[in-house]
Protein backbone atom coordinates (compact mmCIF):
# COMPACT_ATOMS: atom_id res chain seq x y z
CA UNK A 1 0.00 0.00 0.00
CA UNK A 2 1.12 3.32 -0.57
CA UNK A 3 1.49 5.91 2.03
CA UNK A 4 -0.24 8.94 1.12
CA UNK A 5 1.67 12.45 1.54
CA UNK A 6 0.03 14.92 3.62
CA UNK A 7 0.51 18.48 3.07
CA UNK A 8 -0.16 21.34 5.67
CA UNK A 9 -2.14 24.29 4.33
CA UNK A 10 0.73 27.00 3.65
CA UNK A 11 1.85 23.88 0.97
CA UNK A 12 -1.75 23.48 -0.33
CA UNK A 13 -2.14 27.38 -0.82
CA UNK A 14 1.20 27.44 -2.57
CA UNK A 15 0.74 24.37 -4.97
CA UNK A 16 -3.23 26.01 -5.74
CA UNK A 17 -0.87 28.89 -6.93
CA UNK A 18 1.51 27.94 -8.87
CA UNK A 19 -1.78 25.90 -10.96
CA UNK A 20 -3.42 28.87 -11.14
CA UNK A 21 -0.47 30.90 -12.83
CA UNK A 22 0.54 27.75 -15.13
CA UNK A 23 -3.11 28.25 -16.16
CA UNK A 24 -2.99 31.58 -17.00
CA UNK A 25 0.14 31.23 -18.71
CA UNK A 26 -0.90 28.35 -21.05
CA UNK A 27 -4.02 30.59 -21.83
CA UNK A 28 -2.18 33.64 -22.84
CA UNK A 29 0.06 31.07 -24.94
CA UNK A 30 -3.02 29.81 -26.91
CA UNK A 31 -4.34 33.15 -27.49
CA UNK A 32 -0.38 34.26 -28.48
CA UNK A 33 -0.79 30.75 -31.17
CA UNK A 34 -4.12 31.86 -32.33
CA UNK A 35 -2.81 35.43 -33.49
CA UNK A 36 0.19 34.85 -34.82
CA UNK A 37 -2.19 32.05 -36.54
CA UNK A 38 -4.88 33.57 -38.11
CA UNK A 39 -3.39 37.31 -38.08
CA UNK A 40 0.44 37.61 -38.59
CA UNK A 41 0.77 35.19 -40.73
CA UNK A 42 -1.22 35.80 -43.39
CA UNK A 43 -0.35 39.37 -43.29
CA UNK A 44 3.36 38.19 -43.93
CA UNK A 45 2.18 36.43 -46.63
CA UNK A 46 0.24 39.58 -48.06
CA UNK A 47 3.16 42.02 -47.11
CA UNK A 48 5.11 39.56 -49.23
CA UNK A 49 3.08 39.10 -52.24
CA UNK A 50 2.86 43.00 -52.42
CA UNK A 51 6.47 43.12 -52.15
CA UNK A 52 7.04 41.29 -55.64
CA UNK A 53 4.83 43.18 -57.37
CA UNK A 54 7.00 46.31 -56.42
CA UNK A 55 9.60 47.04 -58.53
CA UNK A 56 10.22 45.40 -61.91
CA UNK A 57 11.01 41.47 -61.55
CA UNK A 58 11.79 39.77 -64.88
CA UNK A 59 10.60 36.33 -66.12
CA UNK A 60 9.26 35.39 -62.00
CA UNK A 61 7.47 32.75 -62.70
CA UNK A 62 6.45 33.35 -66.00
CA UNK A 63 7.11 31.80 -69.46
CA UNK A 64 10.03 33.53 -71.12
CA UNK A 65 9.58 36.38 -72.87
CA UNK A 66 7.07 38.05 -71.13
CA UNK A 67 7.61 41.25 -68.83
CA UNK A 68 5.20 42.79 -66.21
CA UNK A 69 5.72 45.95 -64.74
CA UNK A 70 4.00 48.23 -61.91
CA UNK A 71 4.45 51.57 -61.45
CA UNK A 72 4.98 53.58 -57.95
CA UNK A 73 1.68 55.90 -58.16
CA UNK A 74 -0.32 53.07 -57.15
CA UNK A 75 -2.37 52.90 -60.64
CA UNK A 76 -0.81 49.11 -61.42
CA UNK A 77 -0.80 48.06 -64.76
CA UNK A 78 0.22 45.56 -66.63
CA UNK A 79 2.63 44.83 -70.08
CA UNK A 80 3.10 41.86 -71.70
CA UNK A 81 5.93 41.33 -74.56
CA UNK A 82 5.71 38.21 -76.65
CA UNK A 83 9.10 36.79 -77.94
CA UNK A 84 9.91 37.50 -81.69
CA UNK A 85 9.42 34.47 -84.00
CA UNK A 86 11.71 34.04 -87.07
CA UNK A 87 9.38 34.00 -90.02
CA UNK A 88 10.59 32.15 -93.01
CA UNK A 89 8.22 33.51 -96.35
CA UNK A 90 8.28 30.84 -98.82
CA UNK A 91 5.97 31.98 -101.95
CA UNK A 92 5.21 28.39 -103.31
CA UNK A 93 5.99 24.65 -102.66
CA UNK A 94 8.38 24.68 -105.57
CA UNK A 95 10.50 27.05 -103.61
CA UNK A 96 9.83 25.18 -100.70
CA UNK A 97 11.74 22.51 -102.31
CA UNK A 98 14.71 24.56 -103.66
CA UNK A 99 15.36 25.88 -100.21
CA UNK A 100 15.45 22.23 -98.60
CA UNK A 101 17.74 21.02 -101.18
CA UNK A 102 20.22 24.25 -100.40
CA UNK A 103 19.67 23.39 -96.76
CA UNK A 104 20.65 19.88 -97.11
CA UNK A 105 23.57 20.34 -99.25
CA UNK A 106 22.35 19.08 -102.19
CA UNK A 107 23.83 21.06 -105.35
CA UNK A 108 23.33 18.33 -107.85
CA UNK A 109 23.60 15.24 -109.16
CA UNK A 110 26.85 13.27 -108.05
CA UNK A 111 27.73 11.14 -110.60
CA UNK A 112 29.79 8.57 -107.97
CA UNK A 113 26.74 8.19 -106.10
CA UNK A 114 24.57 5.31 -108.25
CA UNK A 115 28.18 3.92 -108.70
CA UNK A 116 28.74 3.41 -105.57
CA UNK A 117 25.24 1.74 -105.01
CA UNK A 118 25.45 -0.52 -107.85
CA UNK A 119 28.81 -1.53 -107.29
CA UNK A 120 31.07 -1.35 -103.90
CA UNK A 121 33.52 1.20 -103.50
CA UNK A 122 36.29 0.91 -101.13
CA UNK A 123 38.98 3.76 -101.01
CA UNK A 124 39.70 3.81 -104.20
CA UNK A 125 38.87 0.91 -105.47
CA UNK A 126 35.26 0.34 -107.27
CA UNK A 127 34.33 -2.99 -107.68
CA UNK A 128 31.50 -3.72 -110.10
CA UNK A 129 31.43 -7.28 -111.05
CA UNK A 130 28.55 -9.46 -112.05
CA UNK A 131 26.02 -6.28 -111.72
CA UNK A 132 22.65 -6.78 -111.90
CA UNK A 133 20.70 -5.23 -113.64
CA UNK A 134 23.28 -5.60 -116.29
CA UNK A 135 26.25 -2.67 -117.59
CA UNK A 136 26.18 -1.90 -120.40
CA UNK A 137 28.35 1.06 -120.16
CA UNK A 138 31.40 2.35 -117.72
CA UNK A 139 29.79 3.67 -114.87
CA UNK A 140 30.40 6.99 -114.03
CA UNK A 141 33.21 6.67 -111.53
CA UNK A 142 33.81 8.81 -107.90
CA UNK A 143 36.72 11.52 -108.35
CA UNK A 144 39.65 9.49 -107.39
CA UNK A 145 39.39 6.40 -108.56
CA UNK A 146 42.51 4.22 -108.82
CA UNK A 147 41.28 0.70 -109.26
CA UNK A 148 38.44 -0.34 -111.18
CA UNK A 149 37.33 -4.00 -111.57
CA UNK A 150 34.45 -4.20 -114.29
CA UNK A 151 34.51 -7.84 -114.66
CA UNK A 152 31.73 -10.07 -116.38
CA UNK A 153 29.22 -7.21 -117.54
CA UNK A 154 27.77 -6.64 -120.96
CA UNK A 155 29.85 -3.71 -121.80
CA UNK A 156 29.70 -3.40 -125.62
CA UNK A 157 32.13 -0.02 -125.89
CA UNK A 158 34.51 2.18 -124.15
CA UNK A 159 34.61 6.19 -125.38
CA UNK A 160 37.11 8.25 -125.06
CA UNK A 161 34.82 10.02 -122.32
CA UNK A 162 34.68 7.10 -120.22
CA UNK A 163 37.74 7.88 -118.49
CA UNK A 164 38.20 11.48 -119.30
CA UNK A 165 38.35 13.32 -115.76
CA UNK A 166 39.84 10.11 -114.23
CA UNK A 167 43.19 10.52 -114.54
CA UNK A 168 44.26 8.74 -111.01
CA UNK A 169 43.23 5.30 -112.60
CA UNK A 170 46.06 3.15 -111.87
CA UNK A 171 44.25 -0.42 -112.58
CA UNK A 172 41.39 -0.57 -114.88
CA UNK A 173 39.57 -4.92 -115.22
CA UNK A 174 37.30 -5.08 -117.84
CA UNK A 175 37.54 -9.44 -118.23
CA UNK A 176 34.49 -11.15 -119.31
CA UNK A 177 32.38 -8.04 -121.37
CA UNK A 178 31.08 -7.91 -124.50
CA UNK A 179 33.44 -5.23 -125.96
CA UNK A 180 33.91 -4.73 -129.29
CA UNK A 181 35.02 -1.52 -129.73
CA UNK A 182 37.59 0.98 -128.06
CA UNK A 183 37.91 4.46 -128.86
CA UNK A 184 41.89 5.81 -129.51
CA UNK A 185 41.61 8.58 -126.87
CA UNK A 186 39.77 6.25 -124.39
CA UNK A 187 43.34 5.28 -122.99
CA UNK A 188 46.13 7.28 -123.86
CA UNK A 189 45.43 9.97 -121.58
CA UNK A 190 45.75 8.00 -118.30
CA UNK A 191 49.32 9.01 -117.45
CA UNK A 192 49.21 6.84 -114.02
CA UNK A 193 47.59 3.83 -115.65
CA UNK A 194 49.83 0.44 -115.17
CA UNK A 195 47.76 -2.50 -115.90
CA UNK A 196 45.13 -2.91 -118.26
CA UNK A 197 43.15 -5.92 -118.74
CA UNK A 198 40.82 -6.76 -121.74
CA UNK A 199 40.75 -10.47 -121.58
CA UNK A 200 37.39 -12.30 -122.67
CA UNK A 201 35.69 -9.89 -124.70
CA UNK A 202 35.30 -9.14 -128.87
CA UNK A 203 38.02 -7.02 -130.18
CA UNK A 204 39.47 -6.73 -133.48
CA UNK A 205 42.06 -3.82 -133.01
CA UNK A 206 43.56 -2.60 -130.27
CA UNK A 207 43.41 1.17 -129.35
CA UNK A 208 46.17 3.71 -128.28
CA UNK A 209 47.80 2.45 -124.79
CA UNK A 210 48.97 5.39 -122.01
CA UNK A 211 52.80 5.36 -121.74
CA UNK A 212 53.53 4.50 -118.22
CA UNK A 213 51.83 0.40 -118.82
CA UNK A 214 53.99 -2.53 -117.39
CA UNK A 215 50.82 -5.09 -118.07
CA UNK A 216 48.37 -5.20 -121.13
CA UNK A 217 46.37 -8.49 -120.81
CA UNK A 218 44.42 -8.87 -124.07
CA UNK A 219 44.39 -12.98 -124.25
CA UNK A 220 40.81 -14.54 -125.37
CA UNK A 221 39.61 -11.57 -128.33
CA UNK A 222 39.25 -11.48 -132.15
CA UNK A 223 42.52 -9.48 -132.22
CA UNK A 224 44.25 -9.44 -136.01
CA UNK A 225 47.53 -8.32 -137.22
CA UNK A 226 46.03 -5.23 -139.05
CA UNK A 227 43.99 -4.81 -135.93
CA UNK A 228 47.19 -4.10 -133.98
CA UNK A 229 49.89 -1.28 -135.35
CA UNK A 230 53.18 -2.63 -135.98
CA UNK A 231 54.80 -0.14 -133.71
CA UNK A 232 51.66 0.24 -131.06
CA UNK A 233 54.42 -1.35 -128.18
CA UNK A 234 57.79 0.33 -129.18
CA UNK A 235 57.19 3.65 -127.29
CA UNK A 236 56.13 1.37 -124.30
CA UNK A 237 59.45 1.55 -122.34
CA UNK A 238 57.87 0.27 -119.14
CA UNK A 239 55.75 -2.34 -120.35
CA UNK A 240 57.07 -5.86 -118.84
CA UNK A 241 53.92 -8.40 -119.58
CA UNK A 242 51.93 -8.54 -122.95
CA UNK A 243 49.48 -11.23 -123.19
CA UNK A 244 48.19 -11.61 -126.59
CA UNK A 245 47.09 -15.35 -126.46
CA UNK A 246 43.56 -16.64 -128.08
CA UNK A 247 43.56 -14.19 -130.89
CA UNK A 248 43.92 -14.37 -134.67
CA UNK A 249 47.26 -12.07 -135.51
CA UNK A 250 49.56 -13.77 -138.01
CA UNK A 251 52.62 -11.86 -137.21
CA UNK A 252 54.19 -10.58 -134.39
CA UNK A 253 54.60 -6.92 -133.79
CA UNK A 254 57.76 -5.04 -132.71
CA UNK A 255 58.49 -5.80 -128.99
CA UNK A 256 59.53 -3.10 -126.54
CA UNK A 257 63.14 -4.01 -125.07
CA UNK A 258 61.20 -4.12 -121.27
CA UNK A 259 59.18 -6.81 -122.02
CA UNK A 260 59.87 -9.60 -119.72
CA UNK A 261 56.70 -12.26 -120.71
CA UNK A 262 55.19 -12.39 -124.10
CA UNK A 263 52.36 -14.98 -124.58
CA UNK A 264 51.26 -15.24 -128.38
CA UNK A 265 49.86 -18.61 -128.31
CA UNK A 266 46.62 -19.99 -130.07
CA UNK A 267 47.02 -17.39 -132.62
CA UNK A 268 47.54 -17.99 -136.55
CA UNK A 269 51.27 -17.24 -137.01
CA UNK A 270 53.21 -18.61 -139.32
CA UNK A 271 56.57 -16.66 -139.82
CA UNK A 272 59.47 -15.55 -137.47
CA UNK A 273 62.39 -13.21 -138.37
CA UNK A 274 65.40 -12.54 -137.22
CA UNK A 275 64.76 -9.18 -135.83
CA UNK A 276 61.73 -10.76 -134.36
CA UNK A 277 63.08 -11.03 -130.97
CA UNK A 278 66.65 -10.70 -131.62
CA UNK A 279 69.15 -8.44 -134.11
CA UNK A 280 69.75 -10.22 -137.17
CA UNK A 281 73.44 -8.43 -137.89
CA UNK A 282 74.65 -8.52 -133.88
CA UNK A 283 75.24 -11.52 -132.84
CA UNK A 284 76.78 -10.49 -129.29
CA UNK A 285 73.44 -8.73 -128.41
CA UNK A 286 71.22 -10.65 -125.65
CA UNK A 287 68.04 -10.15 -125.00
CA UNK A 288 68.32 -10.42 -120.84
CA UNK A 289 65.08 -8.70 -119.77
CA UNK A 290 63.09 -11.45 -122.04
CA UNK A 291 62.17 -14.67 -119.77
CA UNK A 292 59.04 -16.41 -120.96
CA UNK A 293 58.28 -16.45 -124.93
CA UNK A 294 54.90 -18.73 -125.58
CA UNK A 295 54.09 -19.59 -129.08
CA UNK A 296 52.37 -23.00 -128.60
CA UNK A 297 49.24 -23.24 -130.41
CA UNK A 298 50.54 -21.42 -133.39
CA UNK A 299 51.31 -23.30 -137.09
CA UNK A 300 54.74 -22.68 -136.60
CA UNK A 301 57.91 -24.81 -136.70
CA UNK A 302 60.33 -23.25 -134.58
CA UNK A 303 63.34 -25.79 -135.15
CA UNK A 304 63.01 -23.53 -138.77
CA UNK A 305 64.00 -20.19 -137.03
CA UNK A 306 67.17 -20.83 -135.08
CA UNK A 307 68.77 -17.16 -135.88
CA UNK A 308 65.02 -15.75 -134.73
CA UNK A 309 65.61 -16.68 -130.41
CA UNK A 310 69.82 -16.97 -130.62
CA UNK A 311 69.70 -13.71 -128.29
CA UNK A 312 66.99 -15.65 -125.82
CA UNK A 313 67.87 -16.44 -122.43
CA UNK A 314 65.58 -19.28 -122.87
CA UNK A 315 64.22 -21.33 -125.76
CA UNK A 316 60.34 -20.14 -126.83
CA UNK A 317 57.86 -22.51 -125.64
CA UNK A 318 55.93 -24.25 -129.06
CA UNK A 319 56.32 -26.75 -131.83
CA UNK A 320 60.04 -27.83 -132.62
CA UNK A 321 59.69 -30.69 -134.58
Amino acid sequence: MRAHTQYSPSQCSTYSLTRARTASRLEKMDIRIFIFSFLIVPLTFCAAAQNEWKGEPQNRGLKRGLRFRLQTDGNTFMEVKKPKKNVIEVSDYESLGEADEQSSGVTGEDPGLPTCLLCVCLTRSVYCEEVSPEMTTVPPLPKETAYLYARFNKIARIGSKDFANIATLKRIDLTGNIISEIEDGAFSKLDQLEELTLTGNRLVRLPMLPPKLTCLNANHNLLKTKGVKANIFKKLTKLAYLYLGDNELEAIPVLPESLRVVHLHNNNITTLTDGTFCRGNDTHYIRYNMQEVRLDGNPLILAQHPNSFICLRALPIGHYK
